[in-house]
């Protein structure tokens, strides 16, 4: 039916308004107008849309900078009365709320759009129910911007946490950055604000913007944002996802093996800087490959959450639900993970739940008070990194967190999360003096509010996301990181093995003929092996502020850094425990790395006068993974005591050390790294009786890998003498700097 204005007809004499204007509303209440402009109302649908009064259906409406508010019913339209301020109001005469529109007229412009003020919640009782419980383990599908068609019309429900309010409203580009006219509504107790916007879709920019309880105007970007703008911008963004995943023979069959008995060499990742300049999706056009043919199981990603500082690596998290989009939207990211998982790679995903910054468009006093944090200052602000902590002890704060780890499993399907800072969750007096930090209620100086969220959150996950793998960064002695839940433990399933990293390290740093004082620097990993599930970390942050690239950390010349450097990696792919090895040092990068320009691909190729040798070694990485993945050996029985032996783990004068793995069924492994800058020839080791012959199957030294040639060609025949406690003997050619590894013929 076309649009046509009514006039009173003329029989009817003067009519009480202006001709085509419904008859007044009843007014508002001066408290109520003046809460409602001021963005200060809890209940603006009590105030806005269409209510039966005496005589018909009132409505009204909020239209900032309007010259007119037209009701359109069935194809008629008639003004509404102004009431100053942009609010416009009238009486309809009729029995029941009709099926309406409104025209607004602008100045430029006629817009015919639906009352956001005439739809019900869009939010139901359940999802309240959970929210307050602090239960909703996927708290994105409840508040946040989601695209919906809600009683018949399709827009976007809004819904945003922030109980101590006094009222908020949604702003967008759809209203030229102004809220007035977009007022939401308080759902009670559970803290949570809702406004269904018809007409908003897919990319519609927004943030909220809040009246706290004191009357101060607070404009936040959504915490439960899906999508960011590109930093330095700072707004939301409305988002739906269309991509189709095709990696379902990979999820299908991820939790087959648990991971500790799996094999599991992790390749890190800062993905703006592995080749500047590259999106998600160009990067699943390189990465998939690079780290297939190196023969990695798994790629770490540095945080992918949106961050304002690219300087912070990501750690410095502001939109949790939202990966940064300077690669790229959320639709791009998925398409890298996909693509990594149809190459058989699995994805790892930092995660930081430790501390947020105090950007004041973010998280920090969300609603005009501490939220995410704590209100007490001595546990709110994070002493080393000028941040904020997360209140683990609040219900919400905790869900927010443990969907959002469940939020990257389920709809970006990490196989992985790497929990940053855990040990700065865990104590009270993290880097706190006497008298900044109070103990806990039994006098301690654990954190029980974050132990039990880190329970929560690895419980959750395990049980939502089979195959799926927690990793705890934790630099202290703390008992049962991976311990199950169920047994009082933390509930991870492995753990970066800092002691072995900072000891090793201390180690090979040592000029050869300073390592005999340091040994035990080797060797004391294996007392606490067993302890934990462990991974070995060489990740970035030991080869920047200073502290040099791995091959830098070296001593010697040139050639005796690259030998140590490829003896290390030998030594560290063989020792019990997950590898994890940080980009750049697969080659042997020699400069710290920089965020700016990533690593110095151009050490790789000979077009640039690149040596030979950075090529070796990436080759030498290549070989590692591959003898890892095929030796259940070295993966099969991580966890198991049972599966290690030292054959020679004394023989500090020679630096050497040497030591099987086993797998399950008894099949050994020989390593052995000798870390003097000379060849022994000869050299005894003992041996087990039941094997004739041994063959090397790996040597760092190979001229291949940029060494000396110093190897072991034939097969190494078992002597029948004893020797170091066994029944044989082999005698072994050691080259200088450098680990081999032998199999039985």
């Amino acid at each position: 039916m076309a649009l046509r204005d009514i006039t009173p007809p003329e029989s009817a004499g003067p009519p009480p308004h202006p001709p085509g204007t419904f008859a007044g509303a009843p007014p508002l209440s001066a408290e109520d107008r003046g809460r409602l402009l001021a963005g200060a109302h809890h209940d603006p649908h009590s105030l806005l849309g269409a209510h039966p009064v005496p005589g018909g259906i009132a409505v009204r409406a909020l239209r900032p900078y309007a010259h007119a508010v037209r009701v359109v019913i069935d194809g008629v339209r008639t003004y509404l009365s102004s009431e100053g301020d942009g609010l416009f109001a009238g009486v309809i005469p009729l029995d029941a709320i009709p099926d309406y529109t409104l025209l607004v007229s602008y100045e430029d412009a006629d817009l015919e759009i639906h009352d956001p003020y005439r739809f019900l919640p869009a939010l139901g009782d359940l999802d309240l129910h959970l929210i307050r419980e602090g239960r909703h383990e996927q708290l994105w599908k409840a508040l946040g911007a989601e695209p919906m068609v809600h009683q018949g019309v399709a827009g976007t429900r809004f819904t945003v946490w922030a109980p101590n309010a006094q009222g908020v409203r949604v702003v967008g580009d759809f209203g030229c950055w102004d809220g007035t006219a977009f007022p939401m509504r308080s759902l009670g107790s559970s803290g949570v604000w809702e406004l269904f916007l018809p007409g908003v879709g897919e990319g519609a920019r927004y943030k909220f913007e809040i009246t706290s309880r004191h009357g101060h105007r607070l404009l936040k970007a959504d915490p439960m944002a899906r999508q960011a703008e590109v930093p330095p911008a700072t707004a939301s963004v409305v988002t739906v996802s269309h991509h189709e995943w095709g990696d379902a023979e990979w999820m299908a069959r991820r939790g087959d093996t648990p991971v500790h008995e799996a094999p599991f060499s992790v390749y890190e990742v800062h993905l703006p800087s592995w080749k500047p300049g590259l999106t998600y999706r160009q990067l699943a056009e390189e990465l998939p490959a690079y780290v297939r043919d190196l023969g990695f199981t798994h790629v770490e990603f540095m945080p992918v959450s949106q961050h304002p500082f690219s300087g912070s690596w990501g750690y410095q998290v502001t939109g949790f639900y939202a990966p940064t989009a300077r690669l790229g939207g959320p639709d791009d990211l998925k398409h890298l993970i996909d693509s990594l998982h149809r190459a058989g790679i699995g994805v790892i995903m930092d995660w930081v739940p430790a501390h947020f910054p105090k950007d004041d468009w973010a998280l920090a006093r969300f609603d005009g008070e501490p939220l995410y944090e704590p209100g007490d200052w001595r546990r709110a602000e994070h002493p080393d990194w000028g941040t904020y902590e997360f209140d683990y002890g609040r219900r919400e704060v905790r869900n927010f967190l443990v969907a959002n780890a469940v939020y990257w499993c389920e709809e970006f399907h990490v196989d992985g999360l790497r929990v940053d800072a855990v040990a700065s969750m865990l104590y009270l007096d993290y880097s706190r003096d006497s008298g900044q930090w109070s103990p806990n209620v039994f006098g301690g100086r654990e954190d029980l509010d974050a132990v039990a969220f880190l329970q929560e959150m690895n419980a959750t996950v395990y049980r939502r996301a089979p195959g799926v793998v927690t990793i705890a960064e934790e630099s202290t002695a703390w008992d049962g990181v991976t311990r199950p839940t169920d047994g009082g433990g933390l509930g991870f399933g492995l753990k970066w093995n800092m002691g072995w990293m900072h000891d090793s390290l201390g180690y090979m740093a040592k000029e050869p003929v300073h390592r005999k004082y340091h040994h035990n620097e080797m060797t004391f990993s294996m007392v606490y092996a067993y302890s934990e599930n462990y991974v070995l970390p060489i990740s970035h942050d030991e080869v920047v502020h200073g502290k040099q690239a791995l091959v830098s950390k070296m001593p010697g010349d040139w050639w005796q850094r690259r030998a140590n450097h490829r003896a290390y990696l030998g030594f560290m792919w063989a020792h019990p425990g997950k590898q994890l090895l940080f980009m750049g040092q697969e080659f042997a990068q020699g400069g710290e790395w920089s965020e700016p320009h990533g690593p110095d691909w151009w050490l790789l190729d000979p077009a640039y006068g690149a040596e030979p040798d950075h090529r070796g070694v990436r080759d030498l990485v290549r070989d590692l993974n591959t003898l890892y993945r095929g030796t259940p050996a070295l993966w099969q029985r991580d966890s198991d005591p049972a599966g290690f032996q030292w054959v020679k783990g004394d023989a500090a004068e020679d630096n050497v050390f040497a030591f099987l793995r086993l797998a399950a069924d008894g099949t050994p492994l020989l390593s052995v790294s000798h870390l003097s800058p000379v060849v022994r020839h000869d050299y005894c080791l003992g041996a087990p009786g039941d094997i004739p012959a041994w063959q090397e199957v790996l040597n760092t030294d190979a001229a291949a890998y940029g060494g000396g040639g110093v190897v072991n060609p034939d097969p190494v025949k078992a002597e029948p003498a004893p020797y170091d406690g066994r029944p044989a003997t082999l005698r072994l050619t050691l080259p200088p700097l450098a680990t081999i590894w032998l199999k039985p013929v």
